[in-house]
């Protein structure tokens, strides 16, 4: 059967399901393999159905997509808005984003395929997914100006320059082909957080996180 529209929680409510149930055959079949028909299907309505709250296949892929990095930028958040030192929030947030890409190209592979194919696309949802980033880097590297721990005079700027730094720990290829190569990403991790950190901190900061990594 076909559901009446109706605005506001409604609708939100029935797009949330029809994500659900897309995400949900991403998953178990691939994004490729997942026809319109089949989330139709599923929730027993027509596809024309589904073209009222979706434009497009890509649509739904492109939403999917969006929920998937949202659960890293929110790990980051979560930690952003610790009582750590902005140091410690930095390793932490990095650390943290690069194990989870990296466990998604191994155990969640066909999402994993989802999030490869959105950012060799540049789909929107990775641009606003990268935004987010950037904006709670600017916070933490703000906060760490403010406590004396970082020296930068452009807070926006560090931002961008730390989100291009760690961008080989988080793309869906690079780490997928190191993780087909064996290679140890862990070791070039730390590397590059101690690279960060020390760029953006005073000479001779004491108490840096990055001299225990």
């Amino acid at each position: 059967m076909d559901y009446p529209v109706r605005p506001g929680t409604d609708t939100d409510r029935m797009r949330a399901r029809i994500l659900d149930v897309a995400e949900e055959h991403f998953r178990r079949i691939g994004h490729h393999k997942t026809s319109v028909a089949d989330i139709a299907s599923e929730l027993g309505m027509s596809r024309a159905n589904i073209y009222r709250f979706f434009s497009s296949k890509d649509a739904i892929r492109e939403s999917v997509c969006g929920r998937i990095v949202n659960d890293a930028a929110d790990v980051a958040l979560t930690i952003a808005r610790t009582s750590a030192s902005p140091l410690e929030k930095l390793n932490q947030i990095l650390t943290a984003v690069h194990r989870h890409t990296k466990m998604q190209s191994t155990e969640a592979k066909r999402i994993h395929d989802l999030i490869t194919a959105a950012v060799r696309e540049n789909w929107a949802a990775i641009k606003a997914h990268d935004e987010r980033m950037i904006a709670i880097f600017e916070a933490i590297i703000r906060e760490g100006m403010e406590a004396g721990a970082f020296e930068v005079e452009d807070a926006a700027e560090a931002a961008r320059a730390v989100n291009t730094a760690f961008m080989p720990f988080v793309h869906p290829g690079l780490i997928e082909h190191c993780v087909l190569h064996s290679e140890d990403t862990e070791v070039a991790l730390r590397e590059q957080i101690r690279f960060v950190l020390k760029a953006l901190g005073k000479s001779g900061n004491a108490g840096c996180p990055c001299s225990g990594l």
